[in-house]
């Protein structure tokens, strides 16, 4: 799941260390674009989603401003929210999954 990667690429990465690796901005970046896309066509194929999880559309906007402000990107802020945000979205998505019989 690309939230969980996000944070798993952030583990033991101070704000200073993450600003001076592209690498690892890069990786976390790509993570965001994809958490965005995929919470927008969730929310496509299913609107009651947004009252559920709310975060979806965060997660949209930051996607967006990646993907369009790239040149404007504050990574002290990206770094905060993937540590601070994910991890609870994550639980939230996992839950979400489990309404989902498998096959």
């Amino acid at each position: 799941m690309a939230a969980t990667h996000a944070v798993t690429f952030l583990q033991g990465v101070d704000d200073s260390a993450y600003a001076g690796n592209l690498l690892v901005r890069s990786a976390v970046e790509r993570q965001l674009e994809i958490l965005g896309e995929a919470s927008r066509r969730a929310l496509e194929s299913d609107s009651s989603l947004r009252d559920r999880i709310p975060d979806l559309i965060l997660a949209i906007g930051l996607r967006n401003r990646i993907i369009h402000g790239y040149d404007r990107i504050e990574n002290e802020v990206v770094a905060e929210t993937v540590r601070r945000d994910l991890p609870p979205l994550t639980e939230r998505l996992k839950a979400e999954l489990l309404r989902f019989p498998l096959e």
